[in-house]
């Protein structure tokens, strides 16, 4: 089992570069992975998310190509790999290896908004865990964006960065994600988390006591959530919508519809929809409950509702699987818990607890020695904090 309490890989983008390219970079960036403490699966509905930005990260060394030279080139030092290619036009999708397309979808996306995505020797190397629900992917592009930004000397807000990291990934890369890992990653704040309306795209920062950890566990089960299960549960939340709207009329989305609301019609949705319903209706109540007691600094309430968080999302949302119940369930048992969910779409991956930070570390190890024992899978378990957004460093 592993226990990774602190492994930036700073000096490895930096080292790499330099033996890549015979020269120091000129510049290094960092941008945050992210986790979703509360408002899971609420996003595709116009609902209210609240993530934060942690201390593990993707480093991003890089220098401008000198004046004339259009040839960009990439090195992935997780994978192994590099990339050289013509900038001049940005390449298709299919002319790159799968990690190449991030990056360089940002800079088409740069360019798609009318803005200068000029061409960089870059290497990067990230100790965001990949395939885990932490956006490692987000991280790349925030990463990527700031680098852009600073090369051209221009300053772009952070939501606008979120944005073009999300045009990237929706319009070049393909993958139909919302806004919410992009933001987390560009806008990340330490010590808070973060509150955002996923429809007005306003959000606003909340605290995080000082002797909070958040620790995350990865159960070593890679995510199954395939397209097609994602898909089913949108189209269930879009049937639900769709029937309620003759009693509720004017809704736009499951957000738009009260608590006491879906009780009062929940007996005209079939099965599937009044299940899958229930979750984002409740998650979207969780959510508005859970502000007044971040601002109290009540924890122990928050906690709960993590809690309950993943009753909903294991008994209504169906997205759960045994090992993530295992991991929830021992980590509640321990010292120093307050509250343990899945976090992400399910179906593997991780699952975030909120812990005493005087207690982190002993709960990570017991957590990890615990899991093994009833799953026979080794666990990584990582105590971190909430961090700040994708930044220049150097």
């Amino acid at each position: 089992m592993d226990i990774i309490l602190d492994m930036y890989p700073k000096d490895l983008a930096a080292n790499v570069f330099h033996d890549r390219f015979g020269q120091s970079p000129k510049h290094l960036v960092l941008a945050p992975g992210r986790v979703n403490l509360l408002g899971e699966h609420v996003d595709y509905n116009d609902g209210w998310v609240m993530p934060a930005a942690i201390d593990r990260s993707t480093w991003l060394a890089f220098s401008p190509v000198e004046e004339g030279d259009g040839l960009a080139t990439l090195v992935a030092v997780d994978f192994a790999e590099q990339v050289s290619f013509n900038s001049e036009p940005i390449p298709a999708k299919t002319n790159l290896p799968e990690w190449a397309r991030y990056p360089v979808g940002v800079a088409w996306a740069f360019r798609q908004a009318g803005l200068p995505a000029p061409v960089m020797l870059a290497a990067y190397a990230s100790d965001v865990p990949r395939g885990a629900g932490l956006s490692s992917s987000a991280s790349v592009e925030m990463a990527f964006g700031v680098a852009l930004q600073t090369l051209a000397g221009q300053s772009i807000p952070a939501m606008q960065m979120a944005l073009l990291g999300q045009k990237a990934e929706n319009d070049y890369v393909g993958v139909n994600c919302g806004i919410m890992d992009q933001f987390a990653s560009a806008c990340g704040l330490r010590d808070h988390l973060l509150l955002l309306d996923c429809r007005s795209l306003a959000w606003r920062s909340l605290p995080l006591p000082d002797n909070l950890a958040i620790v995350i566990a990865d159960t070593s089960v890679r995510r199954k959530l395939t397209v097609s299960a994602y898909n089913t549960r949108r189209q269930a939340c879009e049937d639900a919508v769709r029937i309620l709207s003759a009693e509720l009329p004017g809704i736009r989305a499951l957000r738009d519809v009260s608590l006491e609301a879906f009780n009062r019609f929940e007996d005209k949705l079939p099965g599937e929809p009044a299940r899958r319903a229930r979750h984002v209706v409740e998650e979207l109540d969780r959510v508005q409950r859970a502000i007044p007691l971040l601002e109290q600094g009540d924890i122990q309430q928050f906690g709960r509702l993590m809690n309950e968080c993943h009753a909903s999302l294991r008994d209504l949302y169906e997205v759960s699987i045994p090992e993530l119940d295992a991991m929830a369930e021992i980590a509640r048992e321990l010292p120093g818990c307050y509250g343990a969910r899945l976090t992400g779409a399910g179906f593997g991956g991780c699952t975030v607890n909120l812990v005493a930070r005087e207690q982190a570390e002993t709960f990570s190890v017991e957590l990890a020695r615990r899991y093994q024992v009833r799953t026979n899978l080794a666990a990584e378990v990582y105590i971190c904090r909430a961090s700040d957004g994708a930044r220049l460093v150097d």
